[in-house]
């Protein structure tokens, strides 16, 4: 309830901003058929690349227990994540999933050991998820509060790897 008011002062633009991807998509050049996806090439360094890295973090690592849907599942009586998170949280009434944003600090975020360490293994691109299902953000956003430069590490995580996986030659 807290997220949906924190972000209803959004809402205006990000509809926007839907209506404009739409149209944008209704030109082309993609179109949402098998013809389309059977007729598209993919980039020769992905072709090439063999080895990628995906990176699923967020705030969800916090409780650092079951997977990236804690923040649904610690909801979900009878679900080992809600039985974890009133051991080790208290209840959720209590101690909810947004409890756990200041908790986020990212201290040991080191993005150029990361991305050297990706180019180590023999990795060619990395896809970071920038916002889970949660909605919290690993970078800064004109449509959301709900950040990690705004609350949590106070830091863009995203644009800070991006930089640092481009400086590594990798995609």
């Amino acid at each position: 309830q807290q997220w949906l008011s924190a972000t209803a002062k959004y809402a205006p633009e990000r509809e926007r901003l839907v209506r404009e991807a739409e149209a944008g998509a209704r030109k082309g050049p993609f179109r949402p058929d098998w013809a389309a996806l059977k007729a598209y090439q993919s980039p020769a360094w992905y072709d090439n690349a063999k080895f990628g890295i995906f990176i699923h973090w967020g705030v969800f690592s916090v409780p650092a227990f079951g997977s990236e849907w804690y923040s649904r599942n610690m909801y979900l009586e009878g679900s080992k994540e809600f039985a974890h998170h009133v051991a080790t949280y208290g209840p959720q009434a209590r101690s909810g999933y947004k409890d756990l944003i200041p908790k986020f600090t990212a201290p040991k975020f080191d993005p150029n050991g990361w991305a050297k360490l990706f180019r180590d293994s023999g990795a060619r691109y990395v896809v970071p998820v920038a916002e889970h299902h949660d909605g919290f953000a690993l970078y800064d956003s004109r449509l959301s509060d709900w950040t990690a430069v705004k609350m949590g590490p106070k830091r863009d995580l995203l644009g800070e790897l991006s930089k640092s996986i481009r400086a590594q030659g990798l995609h």
